[in-house]
């Protein structure tokens, strides 16, 4: 039996996959693309997205990707729903194992896989993702308006998304295990200087409670010490900033990742430094991860591979 080749490959979906897989196929390069483990990525987890262009009234995430989806399709996407296993970018066409133990050949792949973020592991972050159980500030903060929220996390990120969360939430609370913030300098003196900042040192919590959503948290403050003691607080959002881990495990050792494991591109563009593979969305981008920009980031891929392969009469 021959074997499978194709002009383009996409790793991943979500909004910067099927982005690439729409500008892909209408530019005819008759992409296949992999859904992978989440169709549609981490958005199909958020409730309402409210901050992408073209859609004023807001649109549920499941939606929105299924849209995405249709677009890309309609183009001539064939999107199968499938993990990509194993790849070899050291043969060209670079060779990619699927699942089900099938190889398939590839003159470009687009590597769309995104990153998770980090979860403490509690139960009551599954029974509440999407009603007050977030990972991202900047996607969700717009809903917690004069409410209450809280902030896990000791770093930088944390202290960024605690500022930005303090600007339209009427109290955030910061929970820390430590007893010190491991950000940076500016960072700590944005949040001690932010009024309704409130940070509880060596504090971890325990679980979540609420009828219809996040009502509050347990918390155990100097855990497994002398003086430990529980208590609990009333929020309305509860925001997860203890970091993201890119989706490349599969990568490691193929292509060159930073010490964080996210894909190391070249200046504006997508390109990895395979000639022929390319990367797009949080999978590349540590510092925006918003929709917008993954799409943007899928674009610029789709056509950064269009150009490899007419550059190299592959087209």
């Amino acid at each position: 039996m021959e074997q499978e080749i194709a002009k383009c490959v996409i790793i991943g979906s979500g909004p910067a996959g099927y982005t690439a897989g729409i500008y892909t196929s209408r530019a005819n390069l008759s992409p296949i693309l992999f859904e992978g483990i989440q169709p549609g990525g981490q958005l199909t987890t958020t409730t309402d997205i409210e901050n992408f262009p073209g859609y004023p009234e807001g649109i549920n995430g499941t939606e929105m990707m299924e849209q995405l989806k249709a677009q890309a399709m309609r183009f001539g996407t064939t999107v199968r729903p499938q993990i990509v296993e194993k790849v070899d970018f050291s043969v060209r066409p670079f060779a990619l194992t699927i699942e089900d133990g099938t190889t398939m050949l590839a003159h470009t792949v687009i590597i769309a896989t995104g990153a998770s973020a980090k979860y403490l592991g509690l139960d009551d972050e599954k029974k509440y993702a999407g009603m007050g159980v977030s990972a991202c500030a900047t996607c969700d903060g717009f809903f917690y308006r004069k409410k209450t929220v809280a902030v896990v996390g000791g770093g930088d990120t944390a202290c960024e998304e605690a500022v930005y969360l303090s600007g339209l939430a009427k109290k955030v609370y910061m929970i820390v295990r430590k007893d010190y913030l491991r950000a940076s300098d500016v960072m700590k003196q944005r949040v001690f200087s932010t009024p309704n900042i409130e940070v509880l040192f060596n504090t971890n919590t325990v679980g979540l409670f609420g009828e219809r959503g996040v009502e509050g948290a347990h918390l155990v403050k100097f855990k497994g010490e002398p003086n430990e003691e529980t208590l609990d607080i009333a929020i309305d959002g509860f925001f997860l900033a203890i970091g993201h881990k890119p989706n490349t495990d599969i990568f490691r050792g193929q292509i060159d990742l930073d010490a964080q494991g996210y894909i190391i591109t070249a200046g504006q563009g997508t390109a990895t430094n395979v000639e022929g593979v390319f990367a797009a969305g949080d999978v590349a981008d540590p510092h925006y991860r918003q929709a917008i920009t993954a799409a943007g980031m899928g674009c610029k891929a789709a056509i950064d591979a269009e150009r490899y392969l007419t550059a190299h009469n592959l087209k």
